[in-house]
Protein backbone atom coordinates (compact mmCIF):
# COMPACT_ATOMS: atom_id res chain seq x y z
CA UNK A 1 0.00 0.00 0.00
CA UNK A 2 1.08 3.39 -0.72
CA UNK A 3 1.78 5.97 2.00
CA UNK A 4 -0.37 8.61 2.09
CA UNK A 5 -0.14 12.67 3.76
CA UNK A 6 -3.39 13.98 5.39
CA UNK A 7 -3.59 17.77 6.07
CA UNK A 8 -6.01 18.48 9.26
CA UNK A 9 -7.06 20.03 11.80
CA UNK A 10 -9.48 22.07 10.30
CA UNK A 11 -11.29 21.48 12.17
CA UNK A 12 -9.81 18.15 14.09
CA UNK A 13 -13.26 16.77 13.94
CA UNK A 14 -12.98 16.66 10.04
CA UNK A 15 -9.36 14.89 10.75
CA UNK A 16 -11.13 11.91 13.00
CA UNK A 17 -13.82 11.72 10.25
CA UNK A 18 -11.45 11.49 7.46
CA UNK A 19 -8.64 8.99 9.45
CA UNK A 20 -11.84 6.82 10.35
CA UNK A 21 -13.48 6.37 6.86
CA UNK A 22 -9.68 6.09 5.47
CA UNK A 23 -9.38 2.72 7.65
CA UNK A 24 -12.53 1.32 7.63
CA UNK A 25 -12.35 1.37 3.91
CA UNK A 26 -8.92 -0.04 3.74
CA UNK A 27 -9.91 -2.80 6.49
CA UNK A 28 -12.64 -3.41 4.21
CA UNK A 29 -10.48 -4.32 1.19
CA UNK A 30 -7.19 -5.31 2.18
CA UNK A 31 -8.15 -7.44 5.55
CA UNK A 32 -9.45 -6.99 9.08
CA UNK A 33 -5.99 -6.67 10.79
CA UNK A 34 -4.78 -3.89 7.97
CA UNK A 35 -5.00 0.11 8.71
CA UNK A 36 -3.64 2.51 5.96
CA UNK A 37 -0.32 3.73 5.84
CA UNK A 38 -0.69 7.45 6.69
CA UNK A 39 1.29 11.02 7.66
CA UNK A 40 -1.30 13.16 9.32
CA UNK A 41 -0.09 17.09 9.73
CA UNK A 42 -2.92 18.65 12.01
CA UNK A 43 -2.91 22.37 11.68
CA UNK A 44 -4.27 24.59 14.40
CA UNK A 45 -7.44 26.24 12.93
CA UNK A 46 -7.18 28.84 14.79
CA UNK A 47 -5.43 31.05 12.98
CA UNK A 48 -7.22 29.56 9.49
CA UNK A 49 -10.78 30.08 10.05
CA UNK A 50 -13.21 32.61 8.52
CA UNK A 51 -10.89 34.12 6.30
CA UNK A 52 -11.94 36.95 4.21
CA UNK A 53 -8.58 39.18 3.38
CA UNK A 54 -6.43 38.32 0.18
CA UNK A 55 -3.64 39.11 2.73
CA UNK A 56 -5.42 35.91 4.75
CA UNK A 57 -5.64 33.47 2.50
CA UNK A 58 -2.25 34.47 1.21
CA UNK A 59 -1.20 33.42 4.69
CA UNK A 60 -3.00 30.40 4.50
CA UNK A 61 -1.76 29.20 1.17
CA UNK A 62 2.03 29.35 2.51
CA UNK A 63 1.18 27.04 6.14
CA UNK A 64 -0.88 24.51 3.82
CA UNK A 65 1.98 24.46 0.98
CA UNK A 66 4.94 23.87 3.95
CA UNK A 67 2.81 21.17 5.22
CA UNK A 68 2.29 19.56 2.55
CA UNK A 69 6.25 19.80 1.41
CA UNK A 70 6.91 18.52 5.09
CA UNK A 71 4.78 15.04 4.19
CA UNK A 72 6.19 14.65 1.01
CA UNK A 73 9.76 15.35 2.75
CA UNK A 74 8.33 12.50 5.36
CA UNK A 75 7.51 10.01 2.79
CA UNK A 76 3.44 10.57 1.95
CA UNK A 77 3.08 9.74 -2.08
CA UNK A 78 -0.19 11.57 -2.31
CA UNK A 79 -1.61 14.57 -0.48
CA UNK A 80 -5.22 14.97 0.80
CA UNK A 81 -6.53 18.43 2.31
CA UNK A 82 -9.34 17.78 5.39
CA UNK A 83 -11.68 20.61 4.37
CA UNK A 84 -13.31 22.09 2.01
CA UNK A 85 -13.04 25.75 2.07
CA UNK A 86 -8.61 25.55 2.32
CA UNK A 87 -9.39 23.88 -1.23
CA UNK A 88 -9.11 27.85 -2.23
CA UNK A 89 -5.15 27.66 -1.77
CA UNK A 90 -5.26 24.20 -4.02
CA UNK A 91 -3.11 25.32 -6.98
CA UNK A 92 -1.06 26.97 -4.46
CA UNK A 93 -0.30 23.73 -2.46
CA UNK A 94 -0.23 21.60 -5.44
CA UNK A 95 2.47 23.43 -6.74
CA UNK A 96 4.27 23.35 -3.85
CA UNK A 97 4.90 19.43 -4.07
CA UNK A 98 6.32 17.16 -6.49
CA UNK A 99 3.16 14.52 -5.57
CA UNK A 100 -0.09 14.68 -6.75
CA UNK A 101 -2.79 16.59 -4.47
CA UNK A 102 -6.11 15.12 -4.89
CA UNK A 103 -9.00 17.85 -5.47
CA UNK A 104 -11.92 16.93 -3.50
CA UNK A 105 -14.01 18.63 -5.94
CA UNK A 106 -13.00 16.43 -8.71
CA UNK A 107 -13.54 13.61 -6.67
CA UNK A 108 -17.40 14.56 -6.30
CA UNK A 109 -17.51 15.73 -9.63
CA UNK A 110 -16.24 12.93 -11.28
CA UNK A 111 -19.01 10.91 -9.24
CA UNK A 112 -21.84 12.86 -9.58
CA UNK A 113 -21.05 12.72 -13.77
CA UNK A 114 -20.78 9.23 -13.77
CA UNK A 115 -24.37 9.07 -11.82
CA UNK A 116 -25.85 11.44 -14.57
CA UNK A 117 -26.44 14.50 -12.05
CA UNK A 118 -26.78 17.34 -14.34
CA UNK A 119 -28.55 19.74 -11.57
CA UNK A 120 -27.29 20.28 -8.01
CA UNK A 121 -27.25 22.32 -5.03
CA UNK A 122 -24.13 23.22 -2.94
CA UNK A 123 -23.88 23.72 0.47
CA UNK A 124 -20.92 24.63 2.67
CA UNK A 125 -18.95 27.40 4.15
CA UNK A 126 -19.56 30.61 2.34
CA UNK A 127 -16.48 30.74 0.35
CA UNK A 128 -17.45 27.21 -0.99
CA UNK A 129 -21.28 28.35 -1.89
CA UNK A 130 -20.10 31.80 -3.12
CA UNK A 131 -16.96 31.66 -4.93
CA UNK A 132 -15.42 29.75 -8.33
CA UNK A 133 -12.92 27.41 -7.02
CA UNK A 134 -14.95 24.77 -5.81
CA UNK A 135 -18.15 25.31 -8.17
CA UNK A 136 -16.49 25.21 -11.52
CA UNK A 137 -15.15 21.81 -10.51
CA UNK A 138 -18.45 21.14 -10.80
CA UNK A 139 -19.79 23.12 -13.92
CA UNK A 140 -16.98 21.55 -15.68
CA UNK A 141 -18.31 18.56 -15.52
CA UNK A 142 -21.50 19.75 -16.64
CA UNK A 143 -23.34 19.63 -13.66
CA UNK A 144 -25.52 22.91 -13.30
CA UNK A 145 -25.95 24.17 -9.89
CA UNK A 146 -28.48 26.02 -8.17
CA UNK A 147 -27.62 29.83 -7.29
CA UNK A 148 -26.76 30.86 -3.54
CA UNK A 149 -29.81 32.02 -2.08
CA UNK A 150 -27.76 34.23 0.89
CA UNK A 151 -30.57 33.28 3.30
CA UNK A 152 -29.06 29.80 2.88
CA UNK A 153 -25.53 30.85 2.76
CA UNK A 154 -25.42 32.92 6.06
CA UNK A 155 -27.65 30.34 7.97
CA UNK A 156 -25.09 27.48 6.51
CA UNK A 157 -21.82 29.54 7.50
CA UNK A 158 -23.31 30.61 11.08
CA UNK A 159 -24.43 26.54 11.84
CA UNK A 160 -20.72 25.53 10.76
CA UNK A 161 -18.84 27.98 12.52
CA UNK A 162 -20.70 28.57 15.77
CA UNK A 163 -22.11 25.04 16.33
CA UNK A 164 -20.63 22.32 14.21
CA UNK A 165 -16.73 23.28 14.40
CA UNK A 166 -17.44 23.46 18.22
CA UNK A 167 -18.45 19.60 17.95
CA UNK A 168 -22.23 20.60 18.73
CA UNK A 169 -24.94 19.54 16.67
CA UNK A 170 -28.36 21.09 17.48
CA UNK A 171 -31.89 19.59 16.42
CA UNK A 172 -32.44 23.12 15.34
CA UNK A 173 -29.91 22.88 12.97
CA UNK A 174 -30.85 19.55 11.56
CA UNK A 175 -34.61 20.76 10.76
CA UNK A 176 -32.91 23.86 9.01
CA UNK A 177 -31.03 21.70 6.97
CA UNK A 178 -33.76 19.91 6.31
CA UNK A 179 -35.32 22.54 5.22
CA UNK A 180 -32.78 23.96 2.74
CA UNK A 181 -32.15 20.75 1.40
CA UNK A 182 -36.09 20.61 0.97
CA UNK A 183 -36.34 23.85 -0.91
CA UNK A 184 -32.97 22.37 -3.16
CA UNK A 185 -35.62 20.15 -4.14
CA UNK A 186 -38.33 22.42 -5.18
CA UNK A 187 -35.61 24.44 -7.14
CA UNK A 188 -34.96 21.79 -9.25
CA UNK A 189 -32.02 20.13 -7.93
CA UNK A 190 -31.50 16.40 -8.63
CA UNK A 191 -28.98 15.83 -5.62
CA UNK A 192 -27.23 17.89 -2.63
CA UNK A 193 -23.30 18.38 -2.41
CA UNK A 194 -22.29 18.54 1.50
CA UNK A 195 -19.67 20.70 0.94
CA UNK A 196 -18.51 21.29 4.13
CA UNK A 197 -17.43 17.90 6.04
CA UNK A 198 -18.74 18.56 9.42
CA UNK A 199 -22.12 19.07 7.46
CA UNK A 200 -22.33 15.08 8.07
CA UNK A 201 -23.17 16.15 11.68
CA UNK A 202 -26.79 17.02 11.04
CA UNK A 203 -27.25 15.62 7.73
CA UNK A 204 -28.45 11.83 7.53
CA UNK A 205 -27.30 11.14 3.62
CA UNK A 206 -29.16 7.79 3.61
CA UNK A 207 -32.66 9.75 4.64
CA UNK A 208 -33.14 12.76 3.05
CA UNK A 209 -35.76 13.96 0.32
CA UNK A 210 -32.70 14.33 -2.06
CA UNK A 211 -29.59 11.95 -3.08
CA UNK A 212 -26.80 13.18 -0.85
CA UNK A 213 -23.09 13.57 -2.20
CA UNK A 214 -20.87 13.06 0.76
CA UNK A 215 -18.18 15.15 -0.10
CA UNK A 216 -15.73 13.39 2.63
CA UNK A 217 -17.00 10.05 2.11
CA UNK A 218 -16.19 10.23 -1.24
CA UNK A 219 -12.66 12.09 -1.33
CA UNK A 220 -11.91 9.20 1.76
CA UNK A 221 -13.05 6.53 -1.41
CA UNK A 222 -10.55 8.34 -3.83
CA UNK A 223 -7.55 8.32 -1.10
CA UNK A 224 -8.17 4.48 -0.40
CA UNK A 225 -7.68 4.13 -4.01
CA UNK A 226 -4.56 5.52 -4.41
CA UNK A 227 -3.44 4.38 -1.28
CA UNK A 228 -4.63 0.93 -2.95
CA UNK A 229 -2.59 1.56 -5.86
CA UNK A 230 -5.83 2.20 -7.95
Amino acid sequence: MRKLGLIGGMSWLSTRSYYERINTLVQAKAGPRCSAPMLIESLDFTDLSRLSTAEEWKRAAGVLADSAKRLEKAGATAIIIGANSMHKVYDQVAAAVKVPVIHIADCVADKMAKDGVKKAGLIGTRNVMLESFYRQKLIARDIELLPPEMAFVDTLDRIIYDELLLGKASRQAERELKTIITNMGQDGAEAVVLGCTELEMIVTTQANVLPIYDCTRIHAEAAVDWIMGG
